[in-house]
């Protein structure tokens, strides 16, 4: 368990990292050198039957991308974070994170590769936590373009070095948060991924 309160913290290329987050507390994430995805899934620390949800949150919101002041729902419909502030305003809440059997499917990849769900796994395993438990991540900085006939492509992020996105959690939450290792979705490089948890009074935004 990684612990980021008053300082920030580094997420290496492709590797991923766990954490506890208590309610009102905000989390949040930098892109320190620009067009990186950064991988977020979150579970109700009393009851991990609890988990972040892109459909319902997408029903509720009615719209695929998510940004300033809109909620983050859990798949029994509580709110889990709400975005608080947000420099870009593009990231995707459609596609799961990246896998090994994504790289040989889509890519036709040999052998190992580095992939944002053993990331995750691997990580929120002190918690507990099962592979088959995390579901579709919300997807920091990326850029999914959906075209009129509904087929989706993966574009370079639109953030440069320093932009953010600050999410409070409205519950306690056990987070997963990585540093996105498929090539296509960080514009063909690998990048780290900064954040730090910081303590503010619930204020009822």
């Amino acid at each position: 368990m990684h612990e980021c309160r008053h300082s920030t913290c580094r997420i290496p290329p492709q590797s991923g990292v766990a954490f506890k987050l208590r309610a009102s507390e905000v989390l949040r994430i930098y892109d320190p050198m620009g067009e990186q995805v950064a991988d977020l899934f979150a579970f109700a620390e009393d009851d991990h039957r609890c988990s972040l949800s892109s459909g319902r949150s997408i029903d509720y919101a009615s719209k695929i991308y998510l940004t300033k002041g809109d909620p983050l729902y859990s798949n029994d419909s509580r709110v889990m974070f709400r975005i608080l502030e947000d420099t870009v305003g593009r990231h995707d809440f459609l596609l799961t994170p990246c896998s090994q059997e994504m790289f040989e499917i889509l890519y036709k990849h040999q052998g190992h590769h580095p992939s944002c769900f053993e990331n995750l796994y691997t990580a929120l395993a002190e918690f507990g936590i099962r592979p088959e438990q995390i579901g579709t991540t919300f997807n920091v900085f990326m850029n999914v373009e959906v075209g009129p006939d509904g087929t989706v492509a993966v574009k370079p992020p639109l953030s440069r070095a320093g932009d953010y996105i600050e999410l409070r959690a409205e519950m306690n939450l056990i987070c997963g948060l990585t540093s996105c290792s498929a090539e296509n979705s960080n514009n063909g490089s690998f990048k780290p991924i900064d954040y730090e948890i910081i303590t503010r009074p619930c204020n009822g935004e």
